[in-house]
Parts: structure tokens; C-alpha cells; sequence
């Protein structure tokens, strides 16, 4: 089968395009692993217009409830599947786009939503510590650490978060921060210094992880003074940043050094016809 249009990425993005492609009766095929995109791990989002406050569990189940209300005859929804790659038009002009369950599709046109995954700390005893005391999720692993001290590194949105869902358990929570200032909006970055529990560290700069079988310390180096200092935790949650899902389409497309594909603002079109992007991944 030859579709219309081959949609990559199960956030608000993806789904957004798929309703709009299924009412205007576009063939269209929808692969995605999951629904929800990055916000499934949160807690509790209060910017999602219309809603005060939803989980992001909630609001994956209601993109997923919402786009199923379209599945029939244009719209083929594929889930558990990643997309591995995305080749260059056939002879007809269409694109291949390859799975890795085997499957390949082809498709007259490709919108690229696969937004983008956490970035990971690189930084000496990081991969040793990994899921033996580093975490990447707080709402996964956030209620193993009850009663423990913690740490969380980053100063956006997503490290003030996390502080705030972490400071519902842990015995203290000491945020560690790279920059003099705080990315994060500063409603959220008052919430947490409220908090008595919460420490906040700027010009910090993780260094080096330290364990035996679990993490027991992590040492920082302040930037203004060049002092290293090592600081006893049980936990760290490494909130330092996202990395664009776009390695399906590399040498397809053009890319930034970052990664993101390029995009022309007013239309989302990709360097190569027949291709777009949007959400994080752009």
C-alpha cells in the first residue's frame, strides 16, 4: 500500500497531524512506540491549554483515545514500533520508511514528530551508576528514594520539576545548576526555594560519581572559584537537557549540529521535498 502521508512520533505533534490528515481524508499511517511523547514521566502538567492540571500518564491516554477516534480506512495507527529509517524517494517519488520490526512503508510524503530523548551525563562513574542510583525519570524511581537525600541536576523546567516531585518523599533535595541563572520559569524556581528541604546550587559543574554498589557521593567544582567539593547523596536525578530522536533521518535531511532538523518556520518543510518536521525534534 501506497499512503498519502507517514507520520513518525506519538506526542501532541504527531497526533495533532493525524487527526488533521484523518478529517481531511489523507491515507495516512501513524507509527509510534508509544503515546505521549516526553510528558508521560510528569507528574502533574499545568500549561496544557483547556486543562488546569492533567498527568502526562493521563494526557498520553487522551491523545492516544483521541486519535483512535479516527482509525478506520485513511488512518492506520502502528504501535511498539520505531522507525529505523527513512530512505530517499523511489522512482515514483515515495519515501520507504523502515521499521524495526522489519516492516517497510511507502509513503508520498513523511512529517517527522519523534521529538527527543534525555540527554545522559557523561561524566566519570555516570554509566557505572546508571539505575544503581542514577535516574532519568522521577516519576519512575522517585518513591525509591523516601526519606533519602538527593540530588538533581539541572536548572530548566524539567530539573525544577523533578525537585518538586521529589520533595514530596526525600529527606532533602539539593538542585546543582551550571549557570548563574535558573532556566526554569520562575514561578516553578519559587516553589522549590520555599521549600526548607531544598538546596539550590549555581555555577556547579558535576564532575565525577562515586559509589560502591550504589551512588554515595557526587562531586561538583565550583566554576567561580575552581573548588572541587564532593557531596554525600543517595540518589541523582539528571535532568541536563534533550537530544532530538533523529537518527532515522540523518543524510536524509539537513540537521543542526544539535541534531534538530531544519525546518522553514512558516511551513515546516524540510531540505527535502515532500518531508517535514515538527515539535522537538525540529
Amino acid at each position: 500500500m501506497i499512503y498519502d502521508l507517514i507520520i513518525i512520533g506519538g506526542g501532541p505533534a504527531g497526533v495533532a497531524a493525524g487527526v488533521y490528515a484523518a478529517r481531511k481524508q489523507l491515507k495516512t499511517l501513524f507509527l509510534t512506540y508509544d503515546f505521549g511523547g516526553q510528558s508521560v514521566v510528569s507528574a502533574e502538567i499545568q500549561n496544557w491549554i483547556g486543562t488546569p492540571s492533567i498527568s502526562g500518564e493521563e494526557l498520553g491516554h487522551q491523545l492516544e483515545k483521541h486519535l483512535r477516534a479516527y482509525e478506520g480506512d485513511t488512518l492506520v495507527i502502528k504501535t511498539e514500533v520505531k522507525v529505523e529509517q527513512v530512505e530517499r524517494p523511489t522512482p515514483t517519488g515515495n519515501f520507504i520508511v523502515k521499521t524495526d520490526n522489519g516492516e517497510s512503508h511507502e509513503g508520498k510524503t513523511v512529517l517527522v514528530t519523534a521529538g527527543a530523548h534525555r540527554r545522559k551525563l557523561q561524566v566519570p562513574g555516570a554509566d557505572t551508576f546508571e539505575q544503581k542510583g542514577i535516574t532519568y525519570c522521577a516519576t519512575c524511581d522517585g518513591p525509591l528514594f523516601g526519606g533519602k537525600d538527593v540530588v538533581v541536576i539541572g536548572g530548566g523546567n524539567a530539573g525544577f520539576e523533578t525537585a518538586l516531585q521529589l520533595l514530596a518523599y526525600a529527606k532533602s533535595v539539593t538542585l546543582i545548576h551550571h549557570s548563574t541563572e535558573f532556566k526554569a520559569d520562575p514561578v516553578t524556581v519559587d516553589r522549590v526555594r520555599a521549600n526548607p528541604k531544598t538546596t539550590l546550587l549555581t555555577n556547579a559543574e558535576t564532575v565525577e560519581v562515586k559509589g560502591g554498589q550504589f551512588v554515595t557521593s557526587l562531586v561538583y567544582k565550583n566554576k567561580l572559584t575552581n573548588e572541587t567539593k564532593e557531596l554525600p547523596t543517595e540518589g541523582i536525578f539528571v535532568e541536563i537537557g534533550l537530544v532530538p530522536t533523529t537518527d532515522f533521518v540523518k543524510g536524509l535531511v539537513n540537521l543542526t549540529p544539535y541534531g534538530s532538523i531544519v525546518v522553514d518556520p512558516k511551513n515546516q518543510r524540510t531540505s527535502v521535498a515532500g518531508v517535514w518536521a515538527a515539535g522537538d525534534c525540529a
